[in-house]
């Protein structure tokens, strides 16, 4: 089961979460992070395994439980503000090959509008949010400028 929870994972994060794999480099610690996940990904298994469930059943759950301290994807949701708002600076960064990457400096940049106004599931389409977001890329772009 590990062996195709892994690379699963893997795309996941590739597709979702390039910020973290950005961190996890920086620190070296992409090896054990993978390791980590792929010891609780066969803990799961196993127990699911015992219990008979189908194999599809446990690939989801595991997948579920693998993901979700990774979900929301803040990537994902500044991207879409980024290129929904700022569509010029977001064509630019596409075109010069820096998006990924500032994109991962924008959720630093924004994590204490995450933090103040709990950033998840339930809030992701909050104006609220989206407005304290775009206040935030705003100052960020004007910084970086």
């Amino acid at each position: 089961m590990q062996d195709i929870l892994i690379p699963k994972l893997w795309r996941y994060v590739t597709e979702n979460n390039p910020d973290l794999l950005l961190a996890l480099q920086e620190e070296g610690s992409v090896t054990s992070y993978f390791q980590q996940k792929a010891r609780l990904a066969a803990k799961l298994s196993k127990q699911m395994q015992a219990e008979m469930k189908p194999a599809c059943f446990i690939e989801e759950q595991c997948m579920d439980a693998l993901t979700s301290e990774l979900r929301p994807s803040k990537y994902n949701y500044l991207k879409a503000v980024l290129e929904e708002e700022f569509a010029g600076e977001y064509q630019r960064l596409r075109e010069n090959g820096t998006l990924t990457y500032e994109i991962a400096n924008l959720i630093r940049f924004c994590q204490p509008v995450f933090d103040e106004l709990t950033f998840n599931e339930e809030t992701e389409d909050s104006p609220r949010l989206r407005y304290a977001v775009i206040g935030s890329i705003q100052m960020y772009l004007e910084t970086t400028r």
